[in-house]
């Protein structure tokens, strides 16, 4: 019979390979993904600070939010 001749060679190693390089992917793709979401120190006091300058908010509201924001 032909099938058990038939020699498989290197392309029996070729789904294992893919399936390790897809998983491989995948974790690096997760590692950007949450290295971007993490807490961000200091951005919130700097939107605060920002928004004080465009006086959207006046001193005592900006003293009591960056009081509350360093606690």
């Amino acid at each position: 019979m032909w099938w058990d001749e038939y020699w498989h060679g290197p392309w029996m190693l070729f789904g294992p390979v893919m399936m390790l390089v897809f998983f491989a992917v995948c974790v690096v793709v997760v590692y950007f993904v949450m290295r971007g979401s993490g807490p961000q120190r200091g951005r919130p006091v700097e939107i605060l600070k920002e928004r004080f300058a465009r006086g959207e908010i006046g001193e005592a509201e900006f003293q009591e939010r960056r009081r509350l924001l360093e606690s």
